[in-house]
C-alpha cells in the first residue's frame, strides 16, 4: 500500500543510527541482505548482529582481498566458462552470484543489465554480450561518466539497439534515443529534433564482423544544436551534453531509489533532490549507493519488504540462505520460464519489475521452483536439505530446526496465528523429520512474506 506521507530529506538521508526506537536486530539484518545482496546465510546475520549497521555495511561495499581474488579467479576462468550459449552464460554467472564473496558488485551488475536492456536476442553474439556484462560488473559501483562513454563504443549495445551502421547520409536515429530516452534523461525528456542532431554526432560509427569501427568519410562535422548547445559535437559531446542536464541524475537516483528503498509508492522530488544534486557533481555511484544503505530511509518500514523479489533473488535467496549449490544450468531454465532470462531482457528498458514479476502463473511457477529446489528430486538433487543445516547450527529437533526456518528466511515477519500454523508443519510425517522440513522450507518460501525482498 502506498504511503503518502511526506518524508523528511534531512531525516531520511540522515545515517540509521539504532536507538530503543529502531535498534538494530535480525529484522534488520535480514532486510539489508536482500537488497544489498541475495539474502544471507545464518552465519552472516548473526555476524551482522554481533558487527553492527555501520560494519556489516562496510563489508557489503568494501568486502576485501577475499573478494579480489574470486573475482580475479572468476574473470580468468570466463571466456572458456560458457561463451558459446545462452545457457552457458545464464549459468556461469548465477554460479557466480551464488558464490561470490561480493553480492553487491553482482546485484549492481544486474540492476546496469536492466538498465541498458542488452539482450543476446538482438546481439546474436554470445561473446559481444559477455563482454557487455563484464564492462557492465568492471564500472558497476565506479562513476556512471565512464560506464556510459565505454556503454556508447560497446559493439553489444550498438548491435542491441540496431544501429550498427550509422552514415552520414542516413543518420540512425535508434543509438541516440536510447541514449537519452533510456540511460540517461529518462522517457520523453529530449525533443525528436534534438535526437535527430544527436543522431548526426554520432554518425560514422559501425559495427563490423562484430568489431567497432570509425569510417571517417562517413562522419557530419557539421554544426548541431542538442539541448541547447551547439557546436561540431561528436559522440564525447553527447555523452557530456547528456550527464549535464539535470533530469539525468534525477532520473538515475529515481531507479535506484526503486532497486534499494522502495518500489511501492513515487517518492517527492524534494526527497531525491539531496541525492540528485550530490550525484550530478561526479555520478559516483559508490558513493550514492552507501549514502541510500546506510540511510534512516532505507531503515525504515517505508522501504521494509516494499520491493517485490525478481526471480533471481527469490530463488538465490533460498539457495544462499541453505548454504548450499545446484546445476546452475536448470536454474536459468527455471528463471527463464519465470521471466528473468539473464542475458536477454525483454526489452531496452529491462525488465519492468515490480508487480510484473507476481501473477497467478508466476506464483504458481515460484512454488514449483522452491519445491524443485528443497524436495531432494530432479532438476537439483539433494543439494538443499534443510535439516543438515539447521543440525549445523545447532537445531536438531524437529520443532527447533523449524523454528530456525522461520527465523532464518522471515526474520519474525509473521504473526502468532500464522508462525503457529507454519510450524506445525515440522513435526514429522510418518516419522520422517527430513520430508516434514523439506515440507516447512516449501510452505515458507511460497508465503507472501518471502516474495517481498
Amino acid at each position: 500500500m502506498s504511503d503518502k506521507r511526506v518524508v523528511d530529506p534531512a531525516w531520511a538521508w540522515a545515517p540509521y543510527k539504532p536507538d530503543a526506537a529502531r535498534p538494530w536486530s535480525l529484522r534488520w539484518a535480514g532486510h539489508l541482505y536482500r537488497r544489498a545482496a541475495f539474502g544471507a546465510a545464518r552465519d552472516q546475520l548473526q555476524r551482522a548482529l554481533t558487527d553492527g549497521p555501520e560494519r556489516t555495511i562496510d563489508k557489503l561495499l568494501r568486502p576485501g582481498e577475499e573478494a579480489a581474488a574470486f573475482n580475479r579467479s572468476y574473470d580468468e576462468d570466463e571466456a572458456a566458462a560458457g561463451s558459446g550459449s545462452a545457457e552457458g552464460l545464464r549459468a556461469w554467472w548465477l554460479r557466480r552470484m551464488i558464490l561470490t564473496p561480493y553480492p553487491l558488485l553482482e546485484k549492481m551488475t544486474l540492476f546496469w543489465h536492466s538498465h541498458f536492456g542488452i539482450s543476446l536476442a538482438r546481439v546474436e553474439s554470445a561473446r559481444l554480450v559477455q563482454e557487455h556484462v563484464r564492462l557492465l560488473r568492471r564500472r558497476a559501483l565506479d562513476r556512471f561518466q565512464p560506464l556510459l562513454e565505454e556503454v556508447t563504443q560497446d559493439p553489444a549495445v550498438l548491435l542491441g539497439l540496431e544501429a550498427a551502421a550509422n552514415r552520414k547520409a542516413l543518420p540512425n536515429e535508434h543509438y541516440a534515443r536510447g541514449l537519452m530516452d533510456a540511460f540517461t534523461l529518462g522517457p520523453g525528456r529530449c525533443p525528436e529534433r534534438d535526437i535527430r542532431e544527436a543522431a548526426r554526432a554520432l554518425t560514422g560509427w559501425f559495427v563490423i564482423r562484430n568489431e567497432l569501427r570509425f569510417i571517417p568519410r562517413e562522419h557530419d562535422p557539421g554544426p548541431k544544436r542538442i539541448l541547447g548547445q551547439e557546436g561540431p559535437f561528436e559522440v564525447k559531446d553527447v555523452v557530456r551534453i547528456a550527464l549535464e542536464q539535470t533530469s539525468t541524475p534525477r532520473y538515475l537516483v529515481r531507479k535506484l531509489y526503486r532497486w534499494f528503498i522502495s518500489e511501492t509508492d513515487e517518492p517527492e522530488d524534494a526527497l531525491l533532490a539531496p541525492l540528485a544534486e550530490s550525484f550530478a557533481k561526479d555520478y559516483d555511484v559508490s558513493r550514492l549507493v552507501e549514502k541510500m544503505l546506510r540511510s534512516n530511509l532505507f531503515f525504515s518500514e517505508k522501504a521494509y519488504r516494499r520491493r517485490i523479489k525478481s526471480p533471481v533473488e527469490f530463488a538465490l535467496g533460498i539457495v544462499r540462505g541453505l548454504e548450499g549449490n545446484v546445476s546452475a544450468t536448470a536454474l536459468g531454465d527455471q528463471l527463464a520460464g519465470l521471466g528473468q532470462d539473464l542475458y536477454q531482457p525483454p526489452t531496452i528498458r529491462g525488465w519492468p519489475g515490480g508487480r510484473a514479476w507476481i501473477s497467478r502463473a508466476t506464483l504458481v511457477g515460484r512454488s514449483n521452483l522452491a519445491l524443485a529446489l528443497v524436495g531432494g528430486g530432479q532438476p537439483f538433487g539433494d543439494n538443499l536439505n534443510p535439516l543438515p543445516v539447521a543440525q549445523k547450527h545447532g537445531f536438531g529437533s524437529p520443532k527447533s530446526a523449524g523454528e530456525f526456518l522461520v527465523d532464518l528466511f522471515l526474520q519474525g515477519d509473521l504473526s502468532e496465528q500464522v508462525r503457529d500454523t507454519v510450524l506445525k508443519d515440522s513435526s514429522p510425517a510418518g516419522g520422517d523429520p527430513v520430508r516434514a522440513l523439506r515440507h516447512l522450507a516449501h510452505v515458507v518460501f511460497t508465503l507472501p512474506e518471502f516474495q517481498l525482498a
